[in-house]
């Protein structure tokens, strides 16, 4: 009789019955928001599927066939990748990106790195500074490749001017082959610098006081400071840098395109404008293919080969 009554007494308080309608209830709000969910996410998935996946399943497809957007394709299996093995242009254009590589992810990192020290500190007008110096990231790429056209021109640039004045002869920035690729290199680290100083200014100030102080009490000077304290915990930040540069070297195209059209001779033709040559003006789309799918292949395993060996050298506090 007493158990009859517990059980009436803890079915009546809901203590024994299942909640079956509060998850009803909690199943039907979540099936509501999982709809309303992709009803938002659809245009992005659209977006994402029409110029993302549809190209990369394209270039798979079309770099196993031989089609100049005119004639029917032909299937030609792995010509178009043993051609690119024999092809001087294709070793040539890669070579040339990664002169580019070389010449630019090093020096914009550490121009970068030693401006966001300066601006570091709590100078007057800092914050002008830092928004002068990030303003050529946000301008148009190609705008800002034309103005620099215009300022390498040989006759009528402004560089060739300046070296008039004081006495120096006129130089061929973008008509010599010795002088090209380094302008197009300077330019492009100027393009690129305010994007690199704003990442190491944050890492900068990410880096605790604290240590800063305990250094000084431990009588570091300003250099031991550095190499002891900033630099070890700005590895993050540097890796992160070094990845991202090290990608974007690699896809150089609008600034050769405005600046040199590859020129002089194919002084400064990048593995991309080759990729472009090769696809819009000589018509082949499937051997362009193949090189767009060797250039990622090339990127892949670069920035494999940096997320291996960062566990050496990266100091994650």
């Amino acid at each position: 009789m007493a158990e009859e009554t517990v059980q009436s007494l803890g079915g009546a308080a809901g203590l024994g019955a299942p909640p079956t309608a509060p998850r009803r209830r909690l199943g039907a709000r979540l099936r509501e928001e999982r709809r309303w969910a992709l009803l938002f996410l659809a245009p992005d998935m659209l977006s994402v599927l029409a110029f993302t996946a549809f190209p990369v399943i394209a270039a798979v497809v079309l770099s196993f066939l031989d089609w100049n957007l005119i004639t029917d394709a032909t299937f030609v299996g792995l010509d178009n990748f043993r051609e690119m093995m024999g092809d001087e242009a294709f070793w040539r254009t890669m070579g040339h990106t990664v002169y580019f590589t070389v010449g630019t992810v090093p020096t914009s990192m550490a121009l970068a790195l030693v401006l966001a020290l300066a601006l570091n500190r709590p100078l007057r007008g800092v914050t002008l500074l830092r928004t002068a110096y990030f303003i050529p990231v946000v301008a148009p790429l190609i705008s800002v490749a034309m103005v620099w056209r215009w300022l390498y021109d040989r006759d009528f640039g402004l560089i060739n001017y300046f070296f008039d004045i004081v006495g120096l002869p006129a130089v061929g920035w973008l008509t010599d082959e010795t002088w090209a690729m380094p302008s197009v290199i300077i330019m492009s680290v100027w393009k690129s610098l305010g994007y690199n100083l704003v990442i190491y200014l944050a890492g900068l100030q990410s880096i605790p006081r604290r240590l800063y102080e305990a250094a000084e009490m431990d009588g570091a000077n300003a250099w031991r400071r550095f190499w002891r304290v900033t630099f070890p915990l700005l590895t993050p930040t540097t890796f992160f840098v070094m990845v991202v540069s090290l990608i974007s070297s690699f896809q150089v195209f609008s600034q050769v395109y405005v600046m040199t059209r590859g020129g002089p001779g194919d002084a400064t033709t990048t593995i991309v404008y080759h990729i472009y040559h090769v696809a819009f003006e000589l018509f082949r789309m499937g051997y362009a293919s193949a090189l767009a799918w060797m250039l990622f292949a090339v990127v892949f395993v670069l920035t494999l080969v940096q997320v291996r060996f960062q566990r050496r050298w990266v100091y994650y506090e």
